[in-house]
């Protein structure tokens, strides 16, 4: 998978799914830099694109293999939550619980509740059919 090495607080200004889409439609699967903005963060989780945070030392790192030789290969393994680097040094990097638990199931939002339904049913049938919102004089 192809992943984008991106300066500090990357995607600030990017307040749309447009801009994790673009990254994806270029074939980016992950991003890695020291800061994302929020939404841009937010947006990538709920679309696919993985949004890699690392410490400066990694990031410099990066760069300068990446610009010794483009070909430079890493490992992002997800589970783990950890960058693999040429000389086999490993970086974690933080990731939402839930963001991580859809990714991995190569599901979003709406397919998370989707897979619920059985629950849901199962709530639904064990709960009366009305809840009463003003109290009885």
């Amino acid at each position: 998978a192809e992943i984008l090495v991106a300066g500090n607080n990357f995607g600030c200004g990017s307040s749309r799914e447009h801009a994790p889409w673009a990254l994806q439609g270029y074939g980016f699967k992950a991003v890695i830099s020291t800061y994302f903005a929020d939404i841009f963060r937010n947006n990538s989780l709920k679309n696919g694109l993985l949004p890699i945070m690392v410490d400066d030392e990694t990031y410099h790192q990066l760069v300068s293999l990446f610009d010794e030789d483009p070909t430079t290969a890493v490992t992002i393994d997800l589970t783990t939550q950890t960058l693999r680097l040429p000389d086999g040094r490993a970086v974690s990097f933080p990731i939402d619980p839930f963001a991580k638990h859809c990714l991995i199931n190569g599901v979003d939002q709406l397919g998370f509740l989707l897979n619920e339904d059985p629950a849901i049913a199962a709530y639904e049938s064990a709960t009366p059919q009305y809840v009463r919102t003003t109290a009885a004089m």
